[in-house]
């Protein structure tokens, strides 16, 4: 009797176990993705909140422009966002650049004195350089205000900000000349993207020059 009792008893323990094993990490799946998705929830709330504030202090001839453009231009303005975590509501967009100048010359002074904790914090800082205030778009000219002007930001955000953080990760690793290898298409993107959104630093319209 004490026998035919307890098999059954253990048998059970043994198939409690065998499910448990199975739903334990099926709820810590589960439970990540939630955490994971309620993350990004929380991250999308945050870039449209920064996005609806820029646009509030922007005047009516910029903002309608912005306000018109299509859904992918927003999310991919968004996307740029989301690389960073320094906003400011002082600083304008130059002198923002002439940070991102400053990180970019002790980033390359880094390399060359083979000091890789220099050489990384400093793209570091170029790759999450702050916003300015307002965002990019008031400084970009009402005329780049396009979905087809706009559509080239990602392209030259990940040629300079995403070969920053790839200079980073090799000086890190001690690979300074694998670092250096970055510099040239971070340069390419600086100008690039000079190119299409700045005139001629410092020239004005009231001089005659050939």
């Amino acid at each position: 009797m004490l026998r035919s009792n307890t098999m059954p008893s253990k048998q059970a323990d043994k198939t409690r176990a065998r499910v448990s094993s199975y739903l334990i990490p099926l709820i810590f799946v589960a439970t990540s993705m939630m955490g994971a998705n309620a993350q990004a929830a929380d991250s999308m709330d945050g870039l449209k909140k920064i996005m609806k504030g820029q646009i509030a202090i922007m005047k009516p001839k910029l903002r309608n422009k912005v306000e018109n453009l299509s859904t992918d231009t927003k999310m991919s303005l968004m996307s740029i966002l989301a690389m960073h975590s320094r906003y400011s509501d002082k600083a304008t967009l130059r002198q923002v650049m002439l940070e991102v100048l400053a990180d970019y010359q002790t980033m390359v002074m880094g390399i060359m004195t083979d000091s890789s904790e220099m050489a990384a914090d400093s793209a570091r800082r170029l790759a999450n350089h702050r916003i300015p205030v307002g965002g990019l778009l008031p400084y970009l000219g009402l005329e780049n205000i396009t979905d087809e002007r706009l559509a080239v930001l990602d392209s030259f955000n990940t040629s300079v900000e995403g070969n920053a953080n790839k200079l980073a990760d090799a000086a890190e690793k001690g690979d300074m000349v694998k670092a250096a290898s970055f510099l040239g298409p971070i340069s390419t993107g600086c100008v690039g993207c000079h190119q299409v959104f700045r005139t001629y630093p410092g020239q004005s319209e009231f001089l005659k020059l050939k």
